[in-house]
């Protein structure tokens, strides 16, 4: 098991605003990844009307939401499972499969390993490396797989590295890992933002193999993490029984289940979502790729990993300097397989990405 440091995470504005006298509601946020655009406007008007839902308690089954998530991803509304956010998904699958040893793709989001540990098993993972861009090596880790593996755990694009696996590519990891009997969990909390997200997600491979579950959310694109509303999707008949057998009754609130069939149907918010990160991700990118302070990763999500190129610079003196601007980037010191000569920003509305050039950039 991989020791995991502390850092600030895009939540803890809370604890920011205490260290450094800065009102939370002043920082604009580079580390939390979330839609700039904030919440849904056909959410935020229409919620309201359907307050009273409260009032009783939600279906068990969460039908209707299930049929406004099966049209909003494109698959089959009995291979879906709600939850109480990702995170909690994530916890129930494992503590399903309980699996024995599992590898990781890393760097990534420690949650995959603390769940796993929790459960009793052990992790290796498998690193991206920096010569190779931190994009997967597809030959190479099929070759990694064994039969003493029960668990592989991908995030598609991947945090914090905006690498993706395409989903050509994972058939291949798929049909590898039938041979070995391996199971696989796709994260994709940000597939949303990519801009060839049909060539990237898993969810249609859902209907062809039994060996993969993929985990999406609300917080980041629709920007409610506060709303705890994810959504699961697989054709393991068996995986789905059992875990509608252990979950809670209702994994979600009336509310949020209201909230979801609203936001998943608000086609002019999506479409302004993707045209802002699609816009402001091509033009930071190519102004990071001409700078000398800084390499650039190509970034397939609403994200990207920067390595510090100046010797007098490093992730933490680039975090105070942006902080003491109101500006929160993410120090990637602590990731794995990372170190003090890496950051990542997210994606925000043009003139706070300028506001932050010029901190990066001086």
């Amino acid at each position: 098991m991989l020791k995991h440091k502390d850092h600030f995470h895009g939540s803890d504005l809370e604890l920011i605003e205490k260290m450094y006298g800065i009102k939370k509601e002043e920082i604009v946020s580079f580390s939390a990844n979330v839609n700039p655009l904030g919440i849904s406007p056909k959410l935020a008007s229409d919620l309201s009307d359907h307050i009273h839902c409260i009032e009783t308690y939600p279906d068990r089954d969460y039908a209707d939401l299930k049929k406004s998530i099966a049209s909003y991803a494109s698959c089959d509304e009995k291979n879906i499972i709600v939850g109480n956010g990702s995170t909690e998904l994530i916890s129930l699958f494992i503590e399903v499969t309980a699996p024995k040893k599992a590898m990781i793709l890393g760097p990534t989001y420690s949650e995959y390993e603390r769940s796993i540990t929790l459960s009793g098993g052990r992790t290796s993972y498998y690193p991206l490396r920096e010569e190779n861009n931190f994009e997967l090596p597809v030959d190479d880790f099929i070759e990694h797989l064994s039969d003493d593996l029960d668990l592989i755990v991908l995030c598609n694009p991947n945090n914090p590295t905006s690498s993706v696996i395409t989903n050509k590519d994972m058939r291949r990891i798929l049909d590898s890992c039938k041979e070995h009997d391996i199971y696989v969990m796709v994260d994709e909390t940000y597939v949303e933002f990519a801009k060839n997200e049909p060539e990237i997600t898993s969810i249609p491979l859902t209907a062809d193999y039994n060996n993969i579950i993929v985990l999406r959310g609300t917080s980041k694109f629709f920007a409610a993490p506060g709303l705890r509303l994810g959504y699961a999707v697989t054709g393991n008949e068996d995986i789905l029984k059992e875990i509608n057998q252990k979950k809670n009754p209702w994994m979600i609130s009336s509310l949020a289940e209201e909230a979801g069939k609203i936001m998943f149907s608000d086609a002019d918010y999506i479409n302004a979502t993707k045209d802002l990160i699609f816009s402001e991700r091509k033009r930071l990118f190519d102004i990071f790729k001409n700078s000398t302070v800084f390499k650039p990763y190509y970034p397939n999500a609403n994200f990207m990993l920067l390595q510090i190129l100046t010797p007098s610079e490093d992730s933490h003196s680039l975090f105070e300097k942006c902080i003491r601007e109101k500006l929160m980037i993410r120090d990637c010191s602590t990731f794995p397989f990372l170190s003090d000569r890496y950051i990542r920003i997210c994606f925000m509305k043009p003139s706070d990405n300028d506001r932050l050039l010029k901190v990066l950039l001086p």
